[in-house]
């Protein structure tokens, strides 16, 4: 894939390094910009897939905390700017329908609305297949806006379908408490217990 990924596209955010400009001049006005890592980590994790991982923002976090993280995506301008930044992670280009990393994770986190940038139709096959990376008493981590064509909905059936099972839904990052009509949604679910 050599042109923008659907994400890029739709977004209208600019790609790689200068994706990067908008979190460093958010973090020099001093706003936190680690609320995904802060929020994973609350589940204590020794292994991490970032999901859609962009630029690696929140992998190279984790990294940093001493988290053992495999990020995968589709952009090869984003990826690039990850290696750049983080040579020693393990960044896979990779389709998240079909990657196949060999391992499980703890957390499998999808960050930075992955779920609404996904080629229509795919989600369930992606929801699947992260399923299939976590350990089994793993946890799917997924934040994305609401109000789109893809909902809460859709991604509780797929996570069901998945054999998933929602523990835990807030409204944000920072864990402020979920409400029906929200904007935005931040759940885990976890493999369902026979």
């Amino acid at each position: 894939m050599n042109g923008p990924s659907r994400w890029s596209a739709a977004s209208g955010v600019q790609r790689g390094a200068d994706y990067d400009e908008r979190w460093a001049r958010m973090e020099a006005a001093g706003v936190s910009i680690h609320g995904e890592a802060d929020f994973i980590g609350r589940y204590e994790p020794s292994s991490v897939l970032d999901a859609g991982c962009g630029t690696g923002r929140v992998a190279i976090e984790l990294a940093r905390r001493g988290v053992d993280v495999v990020g995968v995506d589709l952009d090869p301008p984003m990826l690039e700017a990850a290696r750049e930044k983080a040579p020693d992670l393990e960044w896979v280009a990779a389709d998240l329908r079909t990657v196949d990393l060999g391992r499980r994770f703890d957390v499998v986190a999808a960050p930075g609305n992955v779920m609404i940038f996904l080629a229509p139709g795919t989600e369930r096959e992606v929801v699947a297949n992260l399923a299939r990376h976590l350990e089994p008493d793993g946890v799917l981590v997924a934040g994305f806006q609401l109000g789109g064509r893809y909902d809460l909905q859709h991604y509780d059936v797929d996570c069901d379908a998945a054999g998933l099972t929602l523990v835990e839904r807030f409204a944000t990052w920072e864990g402020a408490p979920w409400h029906h009509g929200g904007d935005y949604a931040v759940s885990a679910h976890r493999p369902a217990k026979a």
